[in-house]
Order: structure tokens, then sequence, then C-alpha cells
């Protein structure tokens, strides 16, 4: 029988929550930049040593705030293939296009999930690469349909290079770069892109 847990647990887990919870609003208003340590603490009425007796640091902090906004954006992308039927391509397009509304309604969230500094080679939580292979097995479904035939290796690398692909045209367009377009075209930009990668031979 497990332990219930103890009241320094609960008031553990609650801070926990509250700084989530701060973080996550301090970054969706102001940006990943606006995080500081001493303004949290003023937020979650805490001290600053009590932020790090619950993360290691507010790297960690961030991943969970970015943990909550990759199921977001993988609800949003997921709920946008409704339950009609389409083609494999046009539901390549249509969840890209949500992905662009996601990132355009919560820029400084959407923008939190990759300013963060972390790479391959960092120690990544097991549950963050797991949301991060949710929102691509979205993109991996369709190109199996298109592509049957293909092993998975290239499946997976076809799948990062549609990511990156729509990311880019996505970031650009919307901080309004030279080599980026209008807002309102960049659905089409994105269509014209996935339309002529993924045509199947």
């Amino acid at each position: 029988m497990a332990k219930p847990p103890s009241k320094t647990d609960l008031r553990r887990e609650a801070l926990r929550d509250r700084l989530i919870d701060h973080a996550e609003a301090l970054i969706a208003s102001k940006g990943l930049a606006a995080l500081k340590a001493r303004d949290l603490a003023g937020l979650a009425g805490c001290s600053v040593g009590a932020i790090y007796t619950v993360f290691a640091d507010l790297n960690e902090l961030v991943m969970a705030v970015n943990g909550r906004t990759f199921r977001r954006l993988g609800a949003a992308v997921s709920a946008s293939l409704g339950a009609r039927e389409m083609s494999a391509q046009d539901s390549l397009i249509t969840m890209s296009h949500a992905y662009l509304h996601f990132a355009a309604a919560n820029t400084k969230a959407w923008r939190a999930l990759f300013d963060l500094e972390m790479s391959q080679d960092s120690a990544v939580p097991q549950w963050y690469l797991a949301e991060l292979a949710a929102l691509f097995g979205l993109i991996s479904a369709p190109l199996q349909r298109i592509f049957p035939d293909w092993p998975a290796p290239q499946i997976d690398l076809m799948t990062r290079a549609l990511f990156s692909s729509v990311h880019g045209i996505v970031l650009l367009g919307l901080e309004k770069r030279i080599s980026g377009v209008p807002v309102d075209r960049i659905e089409q930009m994105i269509a014209v892109v996935l339309a002529n990668v993924t045509r199947a031979p």
C-alpha cells in the first residue's frame, strides 16, 4: 500500500504548481527573457531559495511550462483534423495551418519552446521527449500513407524535415523578416511547399 504524501510533500507540490502557473503567465505575456527568479518568488509568495528546493534551476521550471505548451499545441494540431475524412496531404496542410494559428495566438509561449537553451546532448526528461514524439507522430502518420514503402528512418527524417520547414516559414512570417511573407500569405506558402514535397511518386 502506497504511503500517503506528507504535509511537506503536499506543500512542495503546491509550490511547484504555483511556480509553474506564474512562470507560464509571465512567459505568455512578456516572453522567456522576462522570467526572473526574484519576480517569480514574489508572485508565488516564497523566497528565491525556495524555488530551488522544487526545481534544480530555472531551465527545469521552463521545461515544465514548455511541457504544458507542447500538450496544448499537440491538442490544437490534433483537433484541427476533426472527424472528417481527408487525404494524407490535406491532413499535413491542415495540421500545419493549425500550427501557424497556435503560434500566432501564443507567440511568446511558442517561442519559449525553442528559445530555451537545450540541445540533443542535454539531459532531457523522458516526458519532454514523449511530448515531442507525440507531435512528430501526428506528422509521420500521413507520411506513412503517402510513402508506404519507406522504412521508418526515412519517414522519421522526412517528419523532422517537414516540421523544420513549416516552423521556419511560420517563424520568419510572424517575425516579419524580409525573407518571410505577410502573415495572411503564410498559409498559402505552407500549402505550396507541402503539396510539392509530399507529392506521391
